[in-house]
């Protein structure tokens, strides 16, 4: 094992991963959890230490610091995960918490920050001044870049793409709101659109799959449109459509120089970016819609991760 790793932990609303990341942000070793269905901050928290040590172990057991990308409006003066929308964090003092339990330093940041970090500084987005960032997961998480640097906002909170609305009387979102990005466009609307073709369908690959015992989720949309079903990727470019509605918005807002797409979604490639690009190349504002360049995440879904271990050099790098 290479001197100086560090363990990067990128928190989602539906699983944990955690991955030993050394100098030249090779990963060693990885460790998975999910997360869905801890309603209990405690165990949450638990959770989130049995795969850091679990990820320690097969590193050895040393490592020089941790750091973590989770799903909520971080503090970050004071490392407190004040407020998420899908997992049971509210005013929990993190960072505090975990570098106690966990024994080493801890760094935490908003985990499509951490996914920022990662991709402005190796990855989609180098070289830009302005950038923006869109992860698809459970839900829709962003960043955004602009001279230069990470914008986190007067309290924690820039770059809640997923929750701009776009539909105004649009599904109801678990933040409350209707319409919301993350409602149209996230891996779970995906897995929602594929579900109710599955049902409305019974002839078509969804139902056929759904009639042989398959969950029916946002992946296997992704599969059957790679394998060509002509239904399966209507599903996936009507989300492109909609993720190119907020791009548009995204573009309008910031004039950035490159939007990076990333998430599990991101695993449909251009069947779900080419839609996205036609809508944002309609709706968006000239010059800049000709000037953007809309592409995926260099790390695929692995950003928030290594953002997260970056963030954890950085500190380490510090103290």
């Amino acid at each position: 094992m290479a001197a100086g790793c560090v363990i990067g932990v990128d928190l989602g609303g539906t699983k944990m991963l955690a991955g030993v990341v050394d100098r030249d942000l090779q990963v060693h070793h990885r460790a998975i959890r999910r997360s869905r269905e801890e309603r209990d901050p405690e165990r949450l928290l638990d959770s989130l230490v049995d795969v850091v040590d679990e990820a320690r172990e097969a590193a050895g057991g040393a490592v020089d610091a941790v750091g973590f990308g989770i799903p909520s409006l971080v503090d970050m003066d004071r490392g407190v995960a004040v407020s998420t929308v899908h997992l049971p964090l509210r005013d929990v003092p993190f960072r505090d918490v975990m570098a106690e339990r966990l024994g080493v330093p801890v760094a935490v940041d908003n985990d499509a920050n951490a996914a920022m970090v990662a991709e402005h500084r190796h990855g989609a987005a180098v070289g830009s001044t302005t950038a923006a960032l869109l992860t698809l997961g459970t839900g829709i998480g962003g960043g955004i870049v602009a001279d230069g640097r990470v914008v986190r906002g007067a309290f924690g909170g820039a770059g809640e793409w997923g929750h701009m609305v776009i539909q105004a009387d649009g599904p109801l979102c678990t933040c409350g709101n209707r319409g919301c990005l993350e409602m149209l466009v996230s891996g779970t609307a995906l897995g929602r659109a594929a579900q109710q073709v599955a049902v409305e369908l019974p002839d078509s690959g969804f139902g056929r799959a759904l009639r042989a015992g398959r969950d029916i989720t946002g992946m296997l949309a992704t599969e059957l449109a790679h394998d060509g079903d002509p239904i399966a990727r209507e599903v996936v470019a009507s989300i492109g459509h909609y993720l190119g509605v907020g791009i548009g918005n995204v573009v309008n807002i910031l004039n950035p120089e490159v939007v990076v797409v990333g998430g599990g979604v991101i695993a449909a490639g251009e069947l779900l970016l080419a839609p996205a690009r036609a809508v944002v190349s309609e709706r968006a504002l000239a010059p800049s819609r000709n000037q953007v360049r809309i592409v995926p995440t260099r790390f695929g879904d692995a950003s928030g991760m290594i953002g997260a271990a970056i963030l954890a050099m950085d500190l380490a790098d510090a103290s």
